[in-house]
């Protein structure tokens, strides 16, 4: 036998034993197995408890996060994550019936908070005796000097939309009220000199006590969350306005869109990290001198906008959920960060703050919750998201395996899902009972098996 016929069957076994050991990575091991029938029997019976009446200045019925906690509030981003678990469930478990019964409570928590609308500005949360808990006085209330409604408003109209095969006549009446709400962000919330949207304050941000704003100064925290979560919002628009035969009001969003695009890679990229950070917006303007003084730095004024914040919070996954990312963008996303053990890279999932900085805390707190480090199933799901998007199904699978674990073992111990869960050892945190985004990881289940799942529009 010659050399070069060795070289070939050399070559012939690595193949086979490569071959033999990706389908020996792809295979579902029994104990993965057996957390996903715990998961599914608990769900499947449990989902209905997020549904509620109209109640108060909640005129349309709605989705609640499912725990003491939160009951009877319809939240922003909440009702949209839960939303998109919902239709899981109906997938995999509903009826005709289920289903049409569900569409009242989803379409619900949109017209909800279009019916709280103030010229543009909508609340983040809404109970049926308090139509906005930022209004304590109600009368010295200014909308814009507070944070609202994550933009993720029209993405749940959008989702909703796609599902009923492009149908958005549910919406007609309410879709100017749509386009004044992401008006508002654009005019109130959006910084000229960057293009990118910010923060007014640290209050209800969603992911309480991020450094890059939590007791920062008003209007200083240009958010990689809420900029990714503004271009998907954008996008939706689009979508929406082509359904209603609005093409006109579609093309302005997706110049909107195409500018913050830009705006977003431009700024919040950093190439020395591989990652994506919030950027800081806090700078002195750049004035003509006003005195002697100031006349000894004005040769050479500052030239850049903004400066990029190199905190390691988990939301700069986001750039790959919101197609943001440029394929060799996310390729370093995931090799430099996402892969690291000293920093995202936990047993149960993606630290919501890397563990090498020097915040990194994950004592129990709630009001702020905490987001200093501690797992979180909704930020798991984003980032999962974004690895599939980008097609990197070895790390999206290993992502779904440290969920299901979490949450399978939570309903063994406890019975219940709880809020957050420590990174290291998934011991649950406050809130048992928590369902909300939690149901996520069925749709993660379902991609995971090779079954039909539901996404986010």
């Amino acid at each position: 036998m010659n050399k070069s016929m060795n070289k070939i069957i050399i070559l012939l076994m690595c193949f086979a034993f490569t071959a033999k050991s990706a389908d020996t990575q792809t295979a579902t091991p029994a104990e993965i197995q057996h957390d996903i029938s715990v998961i599914k029997e608990h769900i499947f019976k449990d989902y209905k408890g997020m549904f509620k009446p109209p109640k108060g200045y909640l005129k349309y019925p709605f989705i609640t996060p499912g725990c003491s906690s939160y009951q009877n509030q319809l939240w922003d981003w909440d009702s949209w994550l839960t939303d998109i678990a919902l239709r899981q469930i109906l997938l995999e478990e509903g009826s005709p019936k289920d289903k049409q019964e569900a569409l009242k409570y989803e379409q619900g928590c949109v017209l909800n908070f279009l019916e709280a609308i103030n010229s543009g500005y909508i609340p983040v949360v809404i109970s049926p005796n308090n139509k906005n808990i930022m209004d304590t006085d109600g009368t010295k209330f200014v909308p814009w000097e507070h944070n609202m409604h994550k933009p993720c408003l029209a993405q749940h109209a959008a989702f909703l939309v796609k599902l009923n095969g492009g149908n958005a006549e549910w919406l007609r009446e309410d879709f100017p009220g749509l386009q004044a709400f992401v008006n508002c962000y654009y005019n109130h919330y959006r910084n000229r000199a960057t293009g990118l949207y910010f923060w007014e304050t640290d209050e209800c941000i969603g992911v309480d006590n991020d450094p890059c704003t939590f007791f920062r100064p008003d209007g200083s925290s240009g958010s990689i969350l809420l900029n990714c979560f503004m271009y998907k919002e954008l996008e939706a628009m689009v979508y929406l306005a082509g359904c209603l035969n609005e093409q006109e009001i579609g093309n302005s969003y997706q110049k909107m869109a195409d500018n913050l695009l830009k705006a977003i890679r431009k700024n919040c990229w950093d190439p020395k990290d591989g990652f994506y950070y919030s950027v800081d917006l806090n700078l002195r303007p750049v004035t003509q001198p006003r005195d002697k003084f100031w006349q000894f730095q004005m040769g050479q004024p500052r030239n850049w906008n903004c400066l990029i914040q190199r905190i390691g919070v988990w939301s700069g996954f986001l750039a790959m959920w919101a197609d943001i990312a440029t394929p060799e963008q996310a390729r370093q996303i995931v090799e430099k960060n996402l892969m690291d053990t000293n920093t995202f890279d936990a047993p149960y999932g993606v630290r919501s703050l890397s563990r090498m900085e020097k915040m990194y805390d994950v004592r129990a707190t709630s009001n702020p919750s905490n987001w200093l480090g501690p797992i979180w199933v909704n930020a798991n799901y984003f980032v999962f998201r974004g690895l599939v998007k980008y097609g990197y199904d070895k790390q999206a699978r290993l992502l779904v395996e440290k969920t299901v674990k979490l949450l399978g073992r939570d309903y063994e111990k406890s019975g219940a899902l709880h809020e957050y869960y420590l990174p290291d050892s998934g011991e649950p945190v406050m809130n048992r009972g928590f369902q909300d985004w939690n149901y996520l990881v069925l749709n993660m289940i379902a991609w995971y098996e090779g079954k039909p799942y539901v996404a986010e529009f």
